[in-house]
């Protein structure tokens, strides 16, 4: 495919980004990834140390099909290239009052396990499962579907009104659980998913009950070896279909005129002429930094951030009774926990998430000891005394009954400012927007830019973050640049 728009350039080599090479290059433009860093990937990181693996960005893969679809694209498939698990148990849910929740990969015995949690429990677990398919199946056809600027351009893929009642947008995610759960501990479990958008459930909309429903019905997979070897199998498959990837090399700029892109420029100089540039950044740092753009940084500034995180890293001799690969012990009260971190403080008593993938992949740790990877949630900016927090979280564990610190060998924390850092994210925000509010999806950066060529992907754009959204954004904007090549007056800008 020859023509006038046929160079691209794409700004940062995160799965969003390369996730968009792979597709424009499969389309037949000529594409090159500028990726800062010395290894591509973005948040899909690991950490190697001393024998033991961590996986540092996400932990698990959803939707694999979204996954698969991609490789597809150019000519492979995801079973081709990573050798995933599903996972049985899925989560392991553990409450102050000593009880703990199993969450399996059969309905059946999930719901079993609902029923013999609390009374009535079973079916209230269907009845939101029910509800969270309701959601997906309406925004997997219309808010995943395209790009999304305002209402109307999600009223457009909308057959009709009775879609928009589906999506459950109205309500928050905190309420939709207390119509169907009256446990309060199971209101607090089925709120945790509002955190996989950085968000809480007391003001993200019931939108996210499709979440615990996406993993009960495609299943929680994780890729032998860690997660990344998935980042690799991109990569590889990138290089392969052509895409040229350069790291070490940091964009300074964006060269465009009054109406389009006209290419980038190095922090060396160096000059790349592109009729396409696709910023796989943060919204606010492209038009901010890279092409000054005050209305544009405006419209940015009006979506609110996800919540940062403070990991910990450690490597852990023995094997801990009674825990799983993905684990969760709740706070004892969600409501002043979230609060807390609405508010711009530090929880002071943290729901703590922990992934041992050693349980599943004895490759990930040295023999007989465990890779522990800890997050708990934070605003994003906030200020983290990493060794007194680091107590804080450990202490929590101990008061649970796991005490780790005589069997640690090491630990390594990341602190907001050192994701900000490393991924130039401002405030260290993991999902770039967070899904605050019932007008947060129309408040995220849209996938077209504010010159005719620029588009948007990844985190900080529609649909969101996440693996399976970022692979989606890639989607979106591929067949956004197919459209205007097609129809370059689409694409006008003045």
């Amino acid at each position: 495919m020859t023509g006038p728009r046929d160079r691209a350039v794409v700004i940062g080599g995160g799965v969003g980004g390369l996730a968009a090479a792979i597709r424009l290059r499969a389309a037949g433009h000529d594409v090159t990834v500028c990726e800062r860093n010395d290894v591509v990937g973005g948040k899909l990181a690991e950490l190697v140390v001393d024998g033991y693996t961590f996986d540092i960005g996400p932990s698990l893969v959803t939707l694999p099909h979204v996954l698969d679809e991609l490789f597809r694209v150019a000519g492979t498939t995801l079973a081709d290239e990573v050798e995933l698990v599903r996972l049985d148990p899925q989560f392991r849910y553990h409450w102050t009052d000593g009880d703990s929740l199993t969450v399996h990969d059969d309905a059946d015995t999930t719901a079993a396990e609902f029923a013999r949690f609390s009374s009535g429990a079973g079916e209230a677990w269907r009845a939101f499962d029910a509800r969270g398919r309701r959601i997906w199946d309406v925004s997997e056809r219309t808010f995943f579907a395209g790009p999304m600027t305002n209402p109307l351009s999600l009223a457009r893929r909308m057959r009709s009104p009775v879609d928009l009642v589906a999506i459950d947008p109205l309500r928050s995610l905190h309420r939709s659980a207390t119509a169907v759960f009256d446990d309060t501990r199971l209101q607090q479990w089925a709120g945790r998913y509002a955190t996989y958008s950085g968000s809480s459930p007391f003001r993200a909309p019931a939108t996210l009950a499709c979440i615990p429903h996406i993993e009960a019905r495609f299943g929680c997979w994780y890729p032998m070896g860690g997660l990344g070897r998935l980042r690799d199998a991109i990569e590889r498959t990138a290089r392969r279909v052509g895409v040229e990837i350069r790291t070490g090399v940091e964009v300074a700029r964006v060269l465009a005129d009054d109406r389009r892109v006209r290419g980038v420029e190095l922090l060396d100089g160096e000059r790349l002429a592109a009729d396409i540039v696709v910023a796989n950044t943060d919204a606010a740092h492209l038009y901010e930094d890279l092409m000054p753009d005050r209305r544009a940084l405006r419209r940015v500034r009006r979506a609110k951030r996800s919540t940062s995180g403070f990991v910990m890293c450690m490597g852990v001799r023995g094997a801990t009774p009674g825990i799983g690969h993905h684990n969760v012990w709740f706070s004892s009260d969600a409501r002043r926990e979230f609060d807390q971190l609405t508010h711009g403080v530090l929880a002071a008593e943290p729901t703590v998430y922990a992934c041992v993938s050693s349980i599943t992949d004895a490759s990930q740790a040295p023999d007989g000891c465990e890779n522990w990877f800890l997050l708990v949630n934070t605003p994003p900016g906030v200020h983290v005394d990493r060794e007194a927090y680091a107590e804080v979280v450990l202490d929590r564990l101990a008061a649970r009954g796991v005490e780790l610190r005589p069997r640690v060998e090491f630990v390594r924390t990341l602190t907001p400012a050192d994701l900000a850092s490393r991924y130039r994210s401002p405030g260290g925000a993991i999902y770039g927007s967070s899904s605050d509010g019932r007008r947060a999806a129309f408040a995220r950066p849209a996938n077209r830019g504010a010159r005719g060529g620029l588009y948007l992907v990844g985190g900080s754009s529609h649909p969101g973050g996440g693996l399976p959204l970022v692979v989606m954004s890639a989607r979106i904007v591929a067949d956004m640049v197919a459209a205007d090549r097609d129809d370059p007056a689409r694409d006008d800008r003045g």
